[in-house]
């Protein structure tokens, strides 16, 4: 797997209205201005970066090295109990890689899961499924530009798992057999990742990182590489990136989970203390120095692109230690940043704003330089005005620096978040933390704990001044440049000279002080007399609470201490797409702009000033069965988190800006989706499979461009008004905490009429017939890209509750053999992919299903494998082994997600009004342990025939 670049995760987000708040909060020890006096080398072999600075790292990791050169962290971590995670990390990416290798790194990532001395080929992924692990969600890796990354999340930390765990990594790092015969039959595979990736955000990736480093090496090293080499490259190219950069004294292995550290490291050292190295190291890259440029741009007219755009100063990277003081600075400039972003975001939500999104940050790309950006995205005939607006907004932070007002809630935001995250830590997941050790790896930075980071912060902003802030705001934006980025959906008159053309006449336009904001207080902190509880069940075996209060609001709690500080809510007002209309459009797809909106009494720009030292979320979506309101907090602000969302359910603003604006950034979504294979599946998919039900279908071009804010808050207003209120709260917090809130917020609301139930043509949905040829849809995207998918109708999950069981083992084994078949036999594809689903809302409906990304010409041959597997399983049963692999993964799954509050959430949610979740959520693991080969033959007898198959095929346009 191609890691995604940071770049490109930024510029997909840019459309959200709330962007410039929401980009990622600092990583402390992201070193950005590094003066040249303070430069060093890169560290010895087995030294980590502690033993340069005056940083102590995080005192729960034990750090070490082998004789060898190669490192690991251990960590121990018993929350969840019984989990692992295993990271085993080179430093050697694409940027090692010679001409003829190009594609290398990250296609023997994949060839570490195709034979080695102690293991066959074919066997790898089989043994670990053995143990639990699911391919792809426990067992993955991942190659980037200067690394690659190994990963297994343990589900258990017994022996027989971390032995095997551990032997699997070392044969990795140095016994790969790389067999001739084994890379053929993987180049398809890698081929289908290929063609998967090259899509038109990641054309405009590449065309930007080629402007931005001219003539440096990172761009004529992509992680995906070339075709030609993918097609062709020797196997002694292989063996020869392999022997020169997977070596011991380029490895990390990182090690967090249930176990004794000491005998961890005993088993670390007894696997691993043997490896040598083969032949000569290979070198670390030469980047190439960047090149001295003025202003000049680059227009990239890319088709299903939204428009983005980028302004951009350049300056040399130069590596410094990781050390306090040069955390400081970087604190001192992202709070400038933050400030930056802020005003941004404030222009994005007035009345008429210049453009959707916008941000300012600054990036290390790969040592190669340093970048300070600005990025937006805008609608594509107002490009002008999105350049003239954050133009004139850099340069007035520039210029008047920040206030201090602004600094002031900055600061306390970030010490919210690092107060809360520090409260947390305890309770980080080993995945999460292997993750945080490996992340600090590429930079060489020193590891530190919450705690730690929280401290340098306090420590950093006492006494701040604004007059320090603006000074790190103003030096952010020295360098060369800025360079101009543009890619456009469509030409733009004038080309590259307009883009010029346009950041000059801004500049020569004078920019004032920025304005002041008003003041406002939280109108929402009280709803009335609180509510009086009725009655009050438990469900002991589940640690689960059910209170209905006098108005009929009904609350679910389950305090639980899988993460400390988190408390989870949701609220499910009314019967959601039930009671959207099934024959005509709705505006479903808007519902992004219900919060967005605001409140009547307190914009939503205004709320988050006035809650800025608080916890709290605001989500709101239509499911099948309820309008859902969401949000995560902590203990403390509990109360606040369920005035926000009481507040939306009742006052929502229905502010008619944030509509616009999300009309706007969907003006260009159909080309979007069309210009990609996997688009237009997004887009049709659940149409098709709810049998053209207007409730699934996604709206035309036409009726996004008619829709009005009047039409959604008609569809959505009568059943918030008026809907049934269910209220969950999973996490730490008590029953007595959690009822004493809900009963002073919509414990206090007006009772609300009794439902009556759904009119059955409501609740009734369809099921594409079997078809004796594929639906066929088209994509303007790659000539060599297409999509074959089936499905077969099953039931709804309370029809037969262990039939369903049965059938999802069964969409398990299927996966499994469509895996085996298609990419490790005929090497087909990247990612074969089986899916299930059996409703809990809609009788009748269910389903399972196949699919495949492959060349066109390869359909027919898709869809004749899968007949041909369907057909083996409706006529033998399958073997222990292969039912013991389709189990244990999920058995360990669903094991594993009981330990987290998200889990509960969903589970929990509705089962007051439907008990009948609770039995299914109780059953799901020994109701899946139960079945056996002759249910999984009984469940594809009963399903997977071929006159109930139906077809769907999305070809390239012309095809």
């Amino acid at each position: 797997m191609i890691r995604p670049t940071a770049v490109t995760a930024l510029v997909l987000v840019l459309a959200a209205p709330g962007y410039a708040s929401g980009l990622p909060f600092p990583k402390f020890g992201l070193g950005k201005d590094r003066p040249a006096a303070a430069a060093s080398a890169k560290p010895k072999a087995g030294e980590w970066a502690q033993a340069r600075s005056d940083i102590a790292p995080d005192p729960d990791i034990a750090f070490g090295a082998l004789p060898n050169g190669m490192r690991y962290a251990i960590r121990k971590q018993q929350i969840p109990p019984g989990q692992a995670a295993l990271r085993l990390r080179f430093d050697a990416g694409s940027l090692m890689e010679g001409d003829k290798q190009q594609g290398i790194a990250h296609f023997l990532e994949h060839m570490a899961f195709n034979g080695s001395k102690a293991v066959p080929e074919g066997e790898m992924i089989k043994i670990l499924e053995r143990l639990g692990l699911a391919f792809g969600a426990d067992t993955n890796a991942s190659t980037d530009f200067d690394e690659t990354t190994y990963k297994l999340d343990l589900p258990r930390t017994d022996d027989e798992t971390v032995d095997t765990s551990l032997m699997l990594l070392r044969e990795a790092a140095g016994n790969l057999t790389l067999d001739p015969a084994a890379i053929d039959r993987e180049r398809g595979v890698v081929l289908s990742e290929e063609r998967a990736r090259d899509t038109p955000s990641y054309r405009v990736y590449k065309s930007r990182l080629e402007f931005l480093l001219k003539d440096q090496r990172p761009p004529t090293r992509y992680p995906i590489g070339k075709v030609e080499v993918l097609q062709t490259a020797p196997a002694a190219e292989f063996t020869d990136f392999y022997n020169r950069y997977y070596r011991p004294e380029r490895a990390v292995l990182v090690a967090v989970g249930d176990f004794d550290v000491a005998a961890m490291e005993a088993k670390i050292k007894a696997r691993f203390g043997d490896w040598t190295p083969v032949g000569p190291a290979g070198a670390d890259p030469d980047l190439g120095a960047l090149k001295s440029r003025k202003t000049e741009a680059k227009l990239l007219v890319e088709p299903g692109a939204p428009l983005q755009l980028q302004m951009a100063w350049m300056r040399p990277d130069d590596r410094e230690t990781d050390n306090t003081a040069k955390r400081k600075r970087d604190l001192v400039q992202q709070l400038g940043f933050s400030v930056l972003n802020r005003r941004l975001q404030r222009l994005a939500r007035g009345t008429q704003p210049p453009f959707l999104g916008a941000g300012a940050f600054e990036s290390d790309e790969y040592d190669a330089a340093e970048i300070t950006m600005m990025t937006v995205n805008a609608e594509p005939t107002r490009w002008r005005e999105a350049l003239t607006a954050v133009e004139q907004e850099q340069r007035r932070g520039v210029q008047y620096g920040v206030r201090q007002d602004e600094l002031d809630r900055e600061i306390d935001e970030y010490r919210t978040a690092l107060k809360a995250d520090a409260a947390g830590a305890a309770t980080r997941t080993p995945g999460s933390l292997a993750g945080e050790i490996v992340g600090s790896l590429s930079d060489d930075e020193v590891v530190t704990n919450p705690a730690q980071d929280l401290a340098l912060f306090e420590a950093t902003v006492k006494g701040l001044k604004a007059d320090e802030v603006s000074a790190a705001l103003k030096a952010a934006f020295k360098g060369d440049g800025p360079l101009l980025f543009m890619a456009s959906p469509k030409p733009v008159q004038g080309g590259e000279s307009a883009l010029v053309a346009a950041l000059e006449i801004s500049r020569k336009v004078a920019v004032a002080e920025p304005s002041i904001p008003t003041q406002v207080a939280w109108p929402y902190d009280s709803f009335g007399t609180p509510g009086k509880v009725a009655e009050t069940r438990e469900a002991a075996d589940l640690d689960t609470v059910f209170v209905r209060f006098e108005n009929g609001v009904r609350l679910t709690v389950k305090p639980t201490r899988f993460q400390d500080d988190e408390v989870l809510v949701r609220i499910n007002v009314g019967r959601g797409r039930i009671d959207l209309p099934k024959d005509r459009q709705n505006v479903a797809w808007a519902s992004g702009a219900y919060v967005e909106g605001g409140l009547k009494q307190i914009s939503a720009e205004d709320m988050e000033q006035v809650l800025a030292t608080r916890v709290y979320g605001a989500q709101f979506g239509i499911g099948d069965d309820a309008f859902v309101f969401s949000g995560a907090t902590r203990p403390d602000d509990l109360d606040v988190q369920l005035q926000v969302l009481a507040a939306y359910a009742s006052e929502p603003g229905w502010r008619e800006q944030a509509f616009q604006r999300l009309k706007s950034s969907g003006k260009t979504i159909h080309d979007q989706y069309e210009a990609t294979v996997s688009g237009v599946v997004s887009r049709d998919l659940a149409g098709l499979l709810h049998g053209g039900d207007e409730r699934w279908v996604f709206p035309s071009r036409e009726e996004m461009a008619d829709a009005k804010l009047e039409s959604f808050k008609a569809e959505v207003a009568p059943a918030l008004a008026n809907g049934q209120i269910e209220v969950v709260i999973i996490g730490d917090t008590t029953v007595e905490k959690a009822t004493e809130a809900v009963a002073r917020t919509f414990g206090a609301m007006p009772a609300r009429p009794a439902p009556a139930p759904p009119p059955t043509a409501e609740i009734e949905v369809g099921f594409p017939a079997a078809v004796a040829q594929p639906v066929i849809r088209t994509h303007k995207g790659r000539a060599d890209q297409a999509v074959g998918y089936i499905a077969w109708r099953t039931n709804d999950f309370f029809a037969n509750p262990q039939r369903a069981r049965d059938t999802a083992v069964l969409g398990e084994v299927l996966e499994l053999r469509l895996i085996e078949e298609l990419r490790e036999a005929q090497g087909a594809t990247y990612s074969p992919n089986a899916a299930y689903s059996h409703s809990f809302v809609w009788p009748g409906w269910g389903y399972i299903s196949a699919s495949v990304e492959v060349p066109p010409d390869k359909l027919p041959a898709f869809f004749a494998d899968v007949k041909k597997i369907a057909t083996d399983l409706r006529t033998r049963e399958i073997s222990p082994d292969e039912l013991a692999r389709a189990k244990k993964p999920r058995l360990e799954q669903i094991d594993k997600a009981r330990e987290t509050n998200g889990y509960w959430l969903q589970e929990l949610s509705g089962a007051q009004a439907d008990p009948r979740r609770l039995d299914a959520t109780r059953a799901m693991i020994p109701g899946t342990e139960r079945v056996t080969p002759a249910d999984v033959k009984r469940a594809a007898e009963a399903v997977l025939k071929d006159e109930t198959m139906w077809m769907f095929e999305v070809k390239p346009a012309g095809a």
